[in-house]
């Protein structure tokens, strides 16, 4: 089980962003907003599909952020590829569209998060932060639209929702506090601060319910505490 991702980088790392936009003025903007960021930084952009595919290949960023509606290749497309050579890096979509559509397909790519540009910059930045720490941050205007299309999302492993929910009642007393925050994206170290208990531990309640409810990642936790409405995107 890979939990480079889900733990957070280390505290004196800077995690590496590239950005993805074809229009200048957006790029400059995500760029200035990065910078004043101790914890991050920018270490390239791209104009489009291809060269995004180029660069993270080149670069080998922690985080892409990508519009969808660009030229040679949009986003969606340049997704895929993306994921497919390195799925460990975090995918955050900037964009204008919020139509079920985008955000359902970019959702089941496996993208962690969705941001209007419409809404306010820091929105951008509290993704960001999110998904440095091994969690995900999507758009209250998306939310909806994901919510109701994991009524109908099949689990790995062909479990049904009745295993699923046979699995969280397995689960102690602790581990059913712990579960919903590493769902939420919290880290290891903000649950064993909001729990006084200590970080190894909060790791050892994580790995026994990873296993009680045959998960593989923080995303497959997401996804089964979104459909039981134990955390909200």
């Amino acid at each position: 089980m890979d939990t480079s991702r889900e733990s957070g980088k280390n505290a004196s790392e800077k995690t590496k962003v590239l950005i993805v936009d074809d229009h200048m003025i957006v790029v400059e903007g995500i760029r200035r907003l990065v910078s004043e960021q101790e914890d991050f930084q920018v270490v390239g952009t791209a104009s489009d599909g291809l060269e995004a595919i180029r660069q993270v290949k080149a670069l080998k960023p922690d985080i892409v952020i990508m519009d969808i509606a660009m030229p040679n290749l949009d986003g969606i497309e340049a997704i895929h590829e993306i994921k497919k050579w390195n799925d460990r890096i975090g995918v955050i979509i900037f964009t204008m569209y919020s139509d079920p559509a985008h955000a359902v397909s970019l959702f089941r790519q496996g993208i962690s998060g969705y941001v209007l540009k419409g809404e306010p910059i820091k929105d951008l930045l509290l993704a960001l932060k999110a998904v440095r720490e091994g969690g995900t941050y999507f758009s209250a205007a998306v939310n909806e639209s994901i919510r109701e299309h994991m009524e109908h999302l099949e689990l790995g492993g062909g479990e049904s929702a009745r295993e699923i929910q046979d699995g969280v009642a397995l689960l102690s007393i602790r581990e059913k506090e712990v579960f919903p925050l590493l769902a939420d994206g919290k880290s290891i170290k903000e649950i064993a601060e909001r729990l006084s208990i200590s970080p190894k531990t909060v790791e050892t309640h994580k790995y026994n319910i990873m296993e009680k409810l045959g998960a593989d990642s923080i995303a497959d936790l997401t996804k089964i505490a979104l459909k039981k409405k134990l955390i909200r995107l």
